[in-house]
């Protein structure tokens, strides 16, 4: 397996031997394997010509596009270290993450960028050169974000032989994509199910990855038909759209559909299974591991699948580990994570004697929203720093709830300025639904502040 992600890079696209396959389709738009070779050998050019080269570290935020591949791609092929942001992040957000990891250069969506719920295939990229940048310092080539448990986030890096290894995973796992098949990817390029298994093992397998102009039933729909797809990834918010969709057409090429990020509700699966004829499989993992454990087939749910190809897990103290052979955290912000060579993932799992994984909630303080991990933590931070809030404490059922008490004296905020200080500081899908004011919290006897939704709604 390559160690450098320069000669990975190469290996997806020799992995094929036909230059002429379609790797992404945008309605009319199609870009083949050899014209996707064409533009990353030119933008790598470009950036070369700023100075980016071997260990130089790069952040990346661009929205989902044909241009966000292209550009993946040449700085990896570069040898550089990507950090990508999700493009949904706000600029407080960003500018915490880029002040702890410090890329020497930002590559971000130019002046034609605007504020948009659909897909477009192609952004001008604005390179700006960082002051204080540092280089990278250790073998990572893709950096991600992810929530963490103290509301920091967490800074988690992938080489390139974990990158690749993960691509081989999903290439042993029975029912995948191959090549032929036309892949309806919903799921967000920014998140690992995405980018591995959409977009890198497809280029790998020569699967066409094909984008929906925005994300609704019909324009989901639409594109299924007019594309004939074969094989749909998304996240459950994306299989209840379709499933309550008013006279679908029929999708009868359709053979696989996954769902990964979130665990997928039984009735979401049930009712899709029931509308158009194919059950939904369920992909779990992390973002530091890659692939934990999958079933294209939906027949061993409740279970989330088997362990992929060359994973070891264990069943420790009630929760899932999952064995790595070094930490993939960065700028100590894993905390007791990792040990001993093993990531605790932190979810309560069950593993059966067929080797079945069954994963019933988080031990911690995140959540998964549409597919994303959400800290309710994080939340409650940005809430305290509000200068009339005393406390926050938040909780998610079916929705998240803030609930919070002011200072004495300090004037009573609404709970509309209340959620307008957030949606300035988080991304929208980690806002809160509703925000209630208390003169007090319920706390345990022990002092301690109740994240229990009946003791807070109780309260009111």
């Amino acid at each position: 397996m390559d160690d450098s992600l320069e000669e990975a890079v190469q290996s997806l696209f020799d992995a094929q031997d036909d230059d002429s396959l379609p790797y992404l389709i945008h309605r009319q738009e199609t870009v083949t394997r050899g014209e996707l070779r064409e533009r990353v050998a030119k933008q790598a050019a470009v950036f070369a010509g700023y100075g980016i080269g071997p260990a130089s570290t790069v952040g990346l935020r661009t929205p989902p596009s044909f241009t966000q591949v292209e550009v993946l791609l040449a700085l990896w092929r570069l040898g550089a270290q990507v950090l990508l942001f999700d493009f949904r992040l706000k600029p407080a957000e960003v500018a915490g993450l880029r002040a702890s990891c410090r890329p020497q250069f930002m590559v971000s969506a130019g002046a034609n960028v605007r504020a948009t719920f659909g897909f477009r295939s192609e952004y001008e990229v604005l390179t700006e050169r960082q002051s204080g940048g540092r280089p990278a310092a250790t073998d990572h080539r893709l950096v991600q974000f992810s929530s963490g448990s103290t509301g920091r986030p967490k800074v988690i890096g992938r080489t390139a032989r974990s990158l690749t290894e993960e691509v081989d995973r999903f290439a042993g796992v029975a029912g995948m994509p191959g090549r032929g098949d036309r892949l309806l990817l919903l799921s967000s390029t920014a998140h690992s199910f995405g980018l591995v298994a959409g977009l890198l093992h497809s280029l790998a397998a020569g699967v066409c990855v094909v984008f929906a102009p925005r994300i609704s039933a019909r324009d989901i729909l639409r594109t299924a038909v007019d594309h004939r797809v074969t094989a749909l990834f998304g996240v459950p918010m994306h299989y209840e759209l379709l499933a309550a969709a008013v006279d679908p057409p029929a999708l009868p090429e359709l053979r696989v559909a996954v769902s990964g990020g979130e665990l997928m509700p039984p009735p979401v699966a049930a009712r899709f299974a029931e509308r158009y004829g194919v059950r939904v499989g369920e992909s779990y993992g992390t973002t530091e591991s890659g692939v934990v454990a999958m079933d294209t087939s939906g027949a061993l749910r409740p279970a989330v699948g088997r362990a992929a190809p060359g994973v070891v897990l264990r069943q420790h103290h009630g929760e899932l580990d999952v064995a790595l052979a070094q930490s993939p955290y960065l700028f100590g912000s894993g905390g007791a994570q990792y040990a001993d060579g093993w990531l605790h993932t932190r979810d309560r799992a069950t593993v059966d004697a067929s080797g079945a994984v069954r994963v019933h909630g988080r031990a911690d303080s995140l959540v998964v929203i549409g597919g994303l991990k959400v800290d309710l933590v994080e939340v409650e931070n940005v809430l305290r720093e509000h200068p009339a809030v005393e406390q926050a404490v938040l909780v998610h059922e079916d929705v998240t709830e803030a609930y919070v008490t002011v200072t004495a004296g300090a004037g009573q905020p609404s709970a509309e300025e209340l959620l307008r200080w957030c949606r300035e500081r988080l991304a929208d899908y980690k806002l809160p639904r509703v925000v209630r004011l208390l003169e007090t919290l319920p706390r345990t006897s022990n002092g301690k502040l109740l994240r229990q939704a009946a003791a807070l709604r109780s309260a009111r």
